[in-house]
């Protein structure tokens, strides 16, 4: 039950963090066309899910962000080597990912 609520924190968490822009900016004059937000979101979403469902034990610290060319940046720190390149494999397999940019840190004593 706990891993379900994890998992449901991180999606809209993912959500609500891509889909908020300040409010002084000029929303129409940078934003992409309404498809590709729907679809670079839908993309992070994805990614996230899965390294939740994966139990990451660092997944909380790995930040995802996906532009509208479908390329994946991840960002923040992980505990083991091992569990960055399992994050960026997830990432890889994940549909409409045309690329994968990491830029994970290993952090053993967080």
């Amino acid at each position: 039950m706990k891993n379900k609520i994890a998992i449901i924190c991180v999606v809209f968490g993912a959500l609500l963090g891509s889909a908020t822009a300040p409010a002084d900016q000029d929303s129409d004059a940078a934003s992409p066309h309404p498809k590709a937000f729907v679809k670079d979101s839908a993309i992070t979403m994805k990614i996230k899910t899965k390294l939740a469902a994966e139990h990451i034990t660092s997944v909380a610290r790995i930040h995802v962000d996906t532009d509208e060319d479908g390329v994946v940046w991840l960002t923040g720190s992980a505990k083991t080597q091992e569990a960055a390149d399992n994050a960026q494999a997830i990432a890889r397999a994940t549909e409409g990912v045309k690329a994968v940019h990491s830029d994970i840190k290993i952090k053993q004593d967080d």
